[in-house]
């Protein structure tokens, strides 16, 4: 019953940080030492990884019309003119850019994965990232305070500004940063809207975490290590739970952007980061 009530925490805090700009890994590996979850083992280094597969259906759930580039054909046209009446161009070319956007991510990931996961996944440079980029939200916002932002739309990112993001994404690979928050802080930094660089990095959410979490299935599977029934309804559990407190996490994020900054977030940031600094340290003396 207690690896169950696990779970469902698991999948909450994912569906609400994986969207918020304060870290769902860091919060995750910070769980995990509270539940004295090994994340090293397979299994569990996989789940974390995995039950982002539900974040991933809300945003396609929620987004479907802007992100499906097909459409019904006009009537009485044919052969190549009905396939190109079929097809949105203008979502043809947001795709390729997040392709664009991937690219440093899957770089970084292919090349450096197993030396993070090995080296930097704990709490000291979680609670560093997290006061790091809380600081770096405030002294953004700040700087842009009064300043009105040059894109506005997705449609308006243009190749170089899709490639910077990229490289902001790619930064996230290091726990405690946020995939969601160093591509809003690149995006708004770039002179991006709050809610443009919101809504392309629930865009780019799909392909990059798809590819991690396709990852993590593979390195699990050719690790030798079976999955059991009880694990595998673990993970449809967590994939759930996350799916669900995701679209109220989403709708949540866009809704206070529309009134506010992204300062709170940076001071959530740096107050965590602190707890989490001296809760270890305590613990350290302690036990």
């Amino acid at each position: 019953m207690f690896e169950i009530l696990k779970v469902i925490i698991l999948g909450i805090v994912e569906g609400i940080t994986e969207w918020l700009p304060i870290s769902s890994t860091g919060h995750m590996l910070l769980l995990y030492q509270l539940f004295s979850i090994d994340e090293t083992e397979p299994f569990w280094s996989m789940f974390l990884v995995v039950i982002q597969f539900g974040a991933i259906l809300a945003v396609i759930l929620m987004y479907f019309k802007m992100l499906w580039p097909f459409q019904r054909p006009a009537e009485g046209t044919k052969g190549k003119e009905k396939f190109l009446s079929a097809v949105k161009n203008d979502k043809i070319v947001m795709w390729l850019k997040i392709l664009v956007s991937c690219i440093p991510a899957v770089i970084v990931g292919l090349t450096a994965d197993d030396w993070i996961e090995a080296h930097l996944y704990n709490y000291i440079v979680v609670a560093l990232m997290l006061i790091l980029y809380g600081v770096l939200f405030i002294v953004v916002e700040n700087h842009n305070a009064g300043t009105k932002p040059a894109v506005r739309r997705i449609r308006d990112i243009s190749w170089k500004l899709a490639l910077v993001i990229g490289l902001f994404q790619a930064l996230a690979i290091i726990p405690g940063t946020s995939r969601s928050g160093a591509t809003i802080l690149g995006g708004i930094l770039f002179g991006m809207s709050r809610k443009c660089a919101s809504e392309y990095t629930f865009f780019l959410a799909i392909p990059t975490m798809f590819g991690a979490s396709l990852l993590k299935i593979i390195k699990f599977m050719k690790g030798g290590t079976v999955m059991t029934g009880t694990q595998g309804l673990y993970i449809v559990l967590g994939m759930t739970i996350s799916f669900a407190v995701s679209i109220f996490a989403i709708r949540f994020l866009i809704r206070y952007i529309r009134q506010h900054d992204f300062k709170v977030f940076g001071i959530y940031r740096i107050g965590l980061g602190i707890v989490v600094l001296l809760y270890f340290a305590i613990r350290s003396i302690f036990i």
